[in-house]
């Protein structure tokens, strides 16, 4: 069950495009800043959850793109994966598949397979392919991701252990839960030498390990990280962040699992207030939320 996973594959491509984009239109005036600022409302609206006018704003975005650049200029390729992230976003899986393989395509031919552009590629890919059930082809392209990460940036670089965890993530949806522990015990154990246990990246990697250890009936073992994750997160970036939010809901649902149901709904009482302040009573993350409130009081109830 999922508990409120926090990254989307929308925020894998979004970061770079300013990059990109400013460098690919530097001298086109008023197409570059109408595009900027296009794309930063589409993001703004998937924040917002207004998934269908982000949607629309990217498409109008890829338009104007492929015809002032053309296909396979990198911005375009940028604008490209941003419209795949809302795609996924709005469950239009097998169309985002679509986009990232065709930006795979284009990018190892403009760039070459080992250039990072090429490997962020080919990890959204994975990524949705994964959205989409296309498990085989989400670890196949999560192995060839990872294994170019490591030759190209080294086993320790932030990239690399963001490619591991998620082959980690994969590898759960496969069934190959000792494989998916492993992977994600050895990014927690990395981030923890190198950010420190309040790092962002660091509480999602004990989450990540905590719903690994869920998969495989180690309730408690989840619980233990699942509590060490939220009061990291509630020191480093307060009750109302996302990712404390998203601790807390994970919290809750080992306590349901473990058949505590009692303890899950406090968790989800603050989850669901802390979702309602930052994203608003109709956000779907929210929505989630409030029905899992449901059922924990639902179990708690017939629990007696």
């Amino acid at each position: 069950m999922d508990w409120g996973s926090l990254w989307t594959a929308a925020g894998l491509v979004a970061g770079v495009f300013a990059v990109w984009v400013v460098v690919a239109l530097l001298r086109r005036g008023r197409a570059r800043t109408t595009l900027m600022r296009r794309n930063s409302l589409a993001l703004e609206c998937l924040r917002a959850g207004q998934v269908s006018e982000a949607i629309a704003l990217h498409e109008q975005n890829l338009a104007a793109c492929e015809r002032v650049l053309g296909t396979r200029n990198p911005a375009t390729l940028t604008i490209r994966g941003n419209l795949a992230g809302a795609y996924l976003d709005a469950g239009r899986t097998d169309e985002a598949v679509a986009l990232h393989e065709l930006n795979l395509a284009d990018s190892e031919r403009i760039l070459g397979a080992d250039h990072p552009g090429s490997l962020n590629s080919r990890g959204n890919l994975a990524a949705a392919c994964l959205e989409a059930g296309q498990i085989a082809e989400a670890i196949t392209h999560g192995e060839r991701a990872l294994a170019g990460r490591e030759r190209v940036l080294g086993t320790g670089h932030p990239d690399t252990l963001t490619t591991r965890d998620n082959l980690a993530g994969a590898y759960l949806k496969a069934g190959r839960t000792d494989e998916a522990i492993t992977l994600h015990g050895q990014v927690l154990a990395d981030r923890l030498s190198t950010l420190g246990a309040l790092h962002p990246d660091t509480v999602m990697s004990r989450n990540n390990l905590g719903g690994a250890y869920l998969s495989a009936g180690r309730a408690d073992e989840a619980i233990t990280l699942f509590r060490g994750a939220m009061a990291d997160c509630l020191h480093s970036v307060g009750a109302d962040h996302p990712i404390t939010l998203t601790s807390r809901g994970n919290l809750a649902g080992a306590y349901l699992t473990a058949g505590r149901p009692r303890e899950a709904v406090p968790f989800l009482e603050q989850a669901l207030a802390g979702w309602e302040r930052l994203l608003g009573a109709g956000h779907p993350r929210t929505l989630a939320t409030r029905d899992h409130l449901t059922a924990a009081r639902e179990a708690a109830s017939q629990a007696g």
